[in-house]
């Protein structure tokens, strides 16, 4: 059984590039380590233009660096792609079915590619 995923793991990517939490914190416009310390310590979550700025001066993606938020939020997609293929399967299987039916199995199965390549072609 693989081990449960920290909610992030903000702290060792920092530590590892040995920033403070207040030279981080100058970095990410915020006022004092305060923010970084709530952040590190799973107690406040930062926003989206936050993630980001981690994401650049860490170098490590948003889903990297909240493993445990990014998996979770991945499990509460796939029982609700899962609800919308049930509900799907009840209509004609019309070629905009299909390919509905199509994105949400690339969901289900995390093969985020796919999704992508669906959404290409339905502009075309």
């Amino acid at each position: 059984m693989p081990s449960r995923k920290l909610p992030n793991y903000l702290r060792g990517c920092r530590k590892g590039l040995g920033l403070s939490q207040k030279e981080m914190a100058f970095l990410l416009g915020c006022r004092n380590g305060g923010s970084v310390s709530r952040y590190e310590r799973f107690t406040r979550e930062p926003t989206l233009k936050t993630a980001l700025m981690l994401e650049a001066v860490l170098g490590v993606a948003i889903r990297e660096l909240f493993g445990g938020a990014f998996e979770q939020a991945r499990q509460q997609t796939a029982r609700q792609a899962q609800e919308l293929v049930e509900q799907l399967r009840t209509h004609e299987s019309s070629p905009p079915v299909q390919r509905k039916l199509g994105v949400l199995d690339a969901i289900l199965n995390d093969r985020h590619a796919n999704h992508l390549n669906a959404y290409d072609n339905r502009s075309q």
